[in-house]
Formats: C-alpha cells, structure tokens, sequence
C-alpha cells in the first residue's frame, strides 16, 4: 500500500484508527465492541494498521504546562542554502536539540518553521543563542512567541 493511500481502509479500519487516536489505551475488547467486530478480526486489522504504518506508536501524552514548559516560541528559519545537502544536515542538528518541538519546512518566504517549547524567556533566549543559532546553513532567524494555545495535538477526523 502507498504511503498515502487511504483507499485500501474500510470502514472499520478508520472506526478503530478514531478510536485508537481518542484512547490509545483502550482494550482491545472494548475496541471491537466499539467498532462492531468480534475480538479476533478487530485485533487483526490493529496489528496490520500498526503494520502499514498507520499506527506509529503508542506513547503517554505529557501536559508541558505541569511540566513547567510554558514558554512556546515559532521561528522562522531562513537559510544561505537549501540544496538537499544542506537540508538533510539541517534535519539531523534540528532532530538533537529537544527543545524543538516541531520542525517544518516550508514553501514560502523562510525556510523552515520551528516550534520552540522551554520555561521561560530567558530559557528561549539561551536556546536560541547556543543551539538553534549555531545550526548549519542558518542565515536568519525571526521569532514568534505564543500568547495562548487555543489549540493543539489532534489528528482530523479520519472516518
């Protein structure tokens, strides 16, 4: 199957995809009694969507807020060259700084769009200063900070 083919999914693949994204946790009894399967076809079809890579993982979904990692910062990264060389060492210093929620490239006037997440200001001022600004191929940097999330983390509706 395609990487990005949803054709191959019925109605009961994207009923037990909604569910698994609102409850990872959810039993597997309580999954197909949801979907309308018996056990053992529900339990089929979970471990071949996990299989085809529609399910990446299972992981605990952490509040930053109680973790005292208010402090969300966007910034748009500009940079002298962006030739597949260039992006892939990009990529791979982006991908070892953990303050960098999410990375985006982007099609219009910058590059990339980083999501920054730490304590505080003067946390954000030093990881810009000695891990986002020494980055490879990095011409410039504007930044954004978040006054409130309205919203966050939910995939679409996939039925």
């Amino acid at each position: 199957m395609a990487q990005n083919d949803f054709s191959g999914l019925d109605g009961f693949d994207r009923a037990i995809l909604a569910a698994m994204a609102a409850d990872g946790r959810i039993t597997v009894t309580d999954l197909a009694r949801k979907v309308g399967l018996s056990k053992s076809p529900t339990q089929a079809r979970l471990r071949r969507l996990e299989a085809e890579g529609f399910i990446l993982g299972y992981r605990a979904i952490l509040d930053p807020i109680r973790l005292g990692l208010d402090h969300v910062a966007f910034v748009e990264v500009r940079l002298t060259d962006t030739r597949e060389a260039a992006l892939a060492a990009f990529n791979a210093a982006v991908a070892r700084i953990p303050e960098i929620e999410q990375a985006h490239l982007i099609a219009g006037n910058f590059d990339y769009l980083l999501k920054v997440r730490v304590q505080d200001m003067p946390a954000y001022r030093r990881v810009l200063a000695e891990k986002i600004s020494p980055l490879p191929y990095i011409s410039s940097t504007s930044t954004y900070v978040a006054m409130q999330s309205v919203k966050e983390g939910d995939l679409a509706d996939v039925t």
